[in-house]
């Protein structure tokens, strides 16, 4: 019987053809709108969205700060996801004509104030960039910076900066501010209809001192910095804007249109391949290629070492020399006794159960492109709505563990499925919330989107735990292959590396290890402000992480047992589920090696925020790790002959 070698290569085999499918899903996405056609002369609105600074993480509103305003401001309508991220978009005083450039249009003039001009520079100090949007796509700003090969697309930055410090004079630092936008809107047009549809959307910002002569004229002021009729145009900040009490500042801005070969199902290409992807396919195949290799050493090492082992002690039973047997048959009797606080943990697997359908499904949708960038929040929304609808499955796994245990109420251990870890999160949520909150962040969320999410957890989430657990309760007790013992054994003293604390954290190395570089691409998309859409890499990475947690959980499982220490239960949930700590502390390392943040109330947010992550992982992490090691111990000594 070769069985040993048959499951590595099927698994290799499954790992290949994956990694086909997900190759080809890497660059596949769904535009996230319904295009829409102009005609010389349509009106294009350009809305505005947050202002963002990676320096502090808190973002604002586009009229927290003295823009020109149109003469009525008008919200769109969010989703839930965009809220929680803190988009505000609005409507702007920019009006373009579709196909007819504009140069040097006077948007507005604003004479600063102390209070006007501190703000501008506190906004300047800290690296903000303004956000704009237009027919869905974000403007960006193509950087001087050209990738190794000169014909591919420029990198672009999302959003322009409010302005710059310039040289420090004395001890005063000085403040310019980005006055004059010179938009580029780039369209693909169609030869049939004569109708366009819009697949670019970039600025160039400079800082003009802009003049005049005689008094001002509102928008029909005549420009001697910028005027069309003499063809002077802003070509660069030589004479900049300087930020003081009392200046006058005057925005405009120019508009250009450039014909493009892109089709609009592939305007967000140039977005979503920001960075340079060939560090990033190097590292993901380099671990790739590890961790399979890791997996098939485990895979066959542990059907091998389990094949002799079961073969020599059936062989025993045979001799009649059981008495003289060793190992983790010995615990026989032991190993399926409840474990201490065993409703806790009844509790925790089911909220992994929740959390691993919600990312399984999450990432279906994703890799088959429905939660692209285009599409605003939605990722957010998605996991928010699976998250609740879940539930089902967390009341139906805990249940059904719980009457394992012979437990009996199970509407109590229901009610703490549903309530336990949403509320930790929620606390420390509300903390960050006030936080955000204090600062006056459009980041905060408002009191109706808080009653929405309370709404979901309680009318929605907490009824569905019900049901799952009420089924789950009414299935018969899975039975255990063996009969537990009235006496507990003792447990004999164990070899310093079988420690319990010294293995938990050995074990979670393996699973980090699976997981770091993708995490390094996710963090650096989440508080760097950029696009993260490699989700045919994270499937492949999270099944990586599955196999991961799974495998080490049982190695680790089985020399437990080996050595004669039955308290596996809780140990098979820690050992995956540390690795948890280790994401932490990349985290922490991630903190202060690649990021700006300066200032305490930032620091706060973002540990407050990786430590919800971490929590997070730690359960779903366990909870693989625990099931791996359920099916382990049930399928060996189910194997054995036992009197």
């Amino acid at each position: 019987m070769d069985s040993s070698g048959s499951p590595p290569f099927l698994t290799l085999t499954f790992f290949t053809i994956l990694l086909v499918l997900i190759s080809g899903a890497y660059s596949f996405y769904l535009p996230g709108v319904a295009p829409e056609d102009f005609k010389q002369r349509d009106d294009l609105n350009v809305k505005v969205n947050k202002l963002t600074s990676t320096k502090t993480q808190l973002p604002y509103s586009y009229y927290s700060l003295p823009f020109c305003r149109p003469e009525k401001i008008v919200d769109s309508t969010e989703n839930l996801g965009e809220v929680l991220r803190g988009d505000r978009i609005e409507n702007s005083p920019y009006v373009f004509k579709m196909r007819e450039p504009r140069m040097c249009n006077i948007v507005c003039q604003l004479i600063l104030d102390a209070k006007t001009a501190k703000e501008f520079k506190e906004k300047i100090s800290d690296e903000y960039r303004v956000n704009m949007i237009l027919d869905n796509l974000p403007l960006v700003v193509p950087l001087a910076v050209r990738r190794v090969d000169q014909e591919s697309p420029p990198i672009y930055q999302l959003g322009y900066f409010v302005g710059v410090k310039g040289q420090s004079v004395g001890k005063d630092e000085k403040y310019y501010i980005y006055n004059h936008l010179s938009f580029t809107v780039k369209y693909h047009k169609d030869s049939q209809t004569d109708t366009a549809r819009i697949v670019g959307f970039e600025v160039r910002p400079f800082s003009v001192k802009h003049d005049y002569d005689g008094k001002w004229n509102g928008v029909n002021t005549r420009l001697s910095t910028c005027d069309p009729h003499t063809k002077q145009v802003v070509v660069n900040s030589n004479t900049p804007q300087e930020v003081e009490d009392k200046r006058e500042i005057i925005f405009t801005y120019d508009v250009d249109f450039q014909e493009s070969d892109v089709k609009w199902a592939s305007r967000w290409d140039a977005y979503l391949l920001m960075n340079d992807d060939q560090i990033h396919w190097f590292s993901i195949v380099n671990s790739l290629m590890i961790v399979l290799f890791l997996s098939g050493m485990v895979a066959m090492i542990m059907l091998r070492t389990l094949f002799r082992d079961i073969s020599k002690y059936n062989e025993l039973e045979t001799q009649e020399e059981a008495q003289e047997e060793t190992g983790w048959k010995l615990v026989h009797g032991d190993v399926f006794r409840p474990p201490q606080n065993s409703d806790l943990l009844c509790v925790y697997v089911g909220t992994g159960v929740q959390f691993l359908g919600m990312i399984l499904v999450t990432m279906i949708f994703a890799v088959l492109g429905f939660l692209s960038p285009s599409n605003r929040g939605g990722l957010m929304t998605a996991l928010l709505l699976l998250w609740v609808f879940m539930g089902l499955f967390a009341g139906y796994s805990a249940a059904r563990l719980y009457k394992m245990f012979k437990g009996t109420e199970w509407k109590r251990i229901a009610f703490r499925t549903a309530v336990m870890f949403p509320a930790i999160v929620s606390a420390i949520f509300f903390v960050l919330n006030a936080i955000i909150w204090g600062q006056k962040s459009s980041g905060a969320v408002p009191f109706g989107t808080m009653f929405a999410l309370i709404f979901l957890w309680f009318g929605i989430s907490v009824p569905l735990v019900f049901v799952g657990s009420y089924v789950g309760f009414k299935k018969p007790a899975i039975e255990d292959p063996v009969k537990t013992n009235k006496i507990p054994r003792q447990i004999p003293e164990q070899a310093w590396y079988m420690n319990p604390i010294f293995s938990i954290l050995i074990g979670g190395i393996l699973p980090f290890g699976a997981v770091f570089i993708e995490l390094f691409f996710i963090l650096t998309s989440i508080w760097l402000n950029q696009f993260y859409y490699i989700f045919g890499f994270l499937f492949l990475v999270f099944v990586i992480l599955i196999v991961t947690c799974a495998e080490i959980t049982i190695v680790l499982c089985y020399f437990q047992l080996c050595s004669e220490d039955y308290l596996w239960w809780w140990r098979s949930y820690l050992t995956s589920g540390s690795s948890a700590l280790y994401l932490f502390l990349y985290a922490t390392f991630y903190f202060f090696t690649k990021l700006e943040i300066t200032k305490l109330v930032s620091g706060l947010l973002y540990f407050g925020y990786m430590l919800i992550v971490s929590y997070a992982f730690f359960v779903l992490t366990g909870t693989i790790g625990f099931y791996a090691c359920f099916w382990f111990t049930r399928l060996i000594y189910s194997s054995v002959k036992i009197d």
